[in-house]
């Protein structure tokens, strides 16, 4: 049989980011001369698209008439798309000479990948990884997502430690290589998460669905990260805590749900405290709120969404799967890096 070459399609998703696409756009022309450069617009109220128009008349333009958010935005605009693979590129990455080729020979070497990552870096802090992605994504006992390279507040230098490439659990949405046909296999992301954690919930459901997870190290972007909504804005925090909850109550197997679930809003429940002792109090109704907007749609549209995806493996089964609280580590034991945390070499492998 002869071999097909696959079509690959960069897809930025923009809303009212005319500057970062003024910036960041050329290069990833210039790096991506194998692919399709799509700009899909979530009906910004900016000057982007008459800009990209004038500017850039061979990139192809999906219009969008309303902003869906990072979630149902994708949706919306991939539906549209006809590639072997969606690449998901934030607007605010910086890509460089021969970023892509190493995640698409990646993804054609095993049919059983379905996304995979580059090494994510910080653009304003260059030798350093990025908060979003970093090194490649874990969850630990809890659900909490943390990185190779990022531990809560803790970011690592990068020094060569994590140039390999490797199974994980889950790839950062700001640059994801997709298998389309699997993306359309695991329903695409959660449209109502909106954004965030939504990259997560997509690669827990190819789990479930029997894919694997990749970190490719020989690839590397550098994201400036925070563009949409600040570390501190309180919707930020209520998205964060509303679809963490959603996210293990989604994925999570039956013997380990209500376990697993209950300790977890224990821990949001600290984390509120902490907030009011600081008197962070738009903080502390933001995780108010998380919870109540789960509990008041769980027997309905979650409870739904769980029973769309009947096949779910234990954590244990897992790959990227961490045993253990990170909260406890780090902040208790004092365990600042991914090396420190000791996660055992079966949580880097295949399932």
């Amino acid at each position: 049989m002869d071999y097909k070459k696959p079509t690959v399609a960069v897809v930025i998703l923009n809303w009212n980011g005319r500057r970062w696409l003024e910036q960041f756009l050329p290069m990833v022309l210039e790096h991506s001369q194998d692919a399709e450069v799509i700009v899909a617009d979530n009906d910004s109220s900016d000057d982007s698209v008459p800009y990209l128009t004038e500017n850039f008349p061979q990139v192809r333009q999906i219009l969008l008439p309303e902003n869906f958010g990072f979630c149902e935005g994708y949706n919306q605009a991939l539906k549209q798309v006809e590639a072997t693979y969606y690449v998901l590129l934030n607007s605010d990455v910086e890509v460089t000479p021969n970023w892509l080729s190493p995640l698409v020979s990646l993804m054609e070497s095993n049919p059983k990948i379905a996304a995979c990552q580059p090494k994510i870096k910080a653009y304003y802090q260059r030798m350093h990884f990025e908060y979003a992605g970093a090194a490649g994504g874990f969850l630990d006992a809890y659900g909490y997502p943390f990185c190779r390279g990022r531990l809560f507040d803790t970011v690592e230098e990068d020094l060569g430690q994590y140039d390999d490439t490797r199974p994980i659990f889950w790839a950062t949405g700001a640059c994801m290589v997709v298998r389309a046909s699997a993306y359309w296999e695991a329903q695409g992301l959660e449209k109502a998460f909106f954004a965030h954690m939504e990259e997560i919930d997509l690669c827990w459901r190819f789990q479930n669905l029997g894919y694997q997870i990749y970190y490719q190290g020989e690839s590397q972007v550098y994201h400036v990260g925070g563009g949409t909504l600040p570390k501190a804005n309180p919707r930020k925090t209520f998205l964060n805590f509303r679809n963490g909850v959603a996210l293990l109550y989604k994925n999570l197997a039956d013997s380990e749900l209500t376990r697993v679930l209950l300790t977890r809003l224990i821990l949001d429940g600290v984390a509120a405290v902490q907030f009011l002792l600081k008197g962070q109090f738009k903080q502390v109704q933001a995780i108010w709120d998380a919870h109540q907007e789960f509990f008041a749609q769980k027997n309905h549209y979650w409870k739904e969404k769980r029973a769309a995806f009947p096949t779910k493996k234990e954590t244990t089964q897992l790959t990227g799967w961490y045993g253990k609280s990170v909260v406890w580590q780090y902040f208790i034991k004092g365990r600042k890096t991914f090396t420190a945390l000791d996660v055992p070499d079966s949580a880097a492998l295949p399932a």
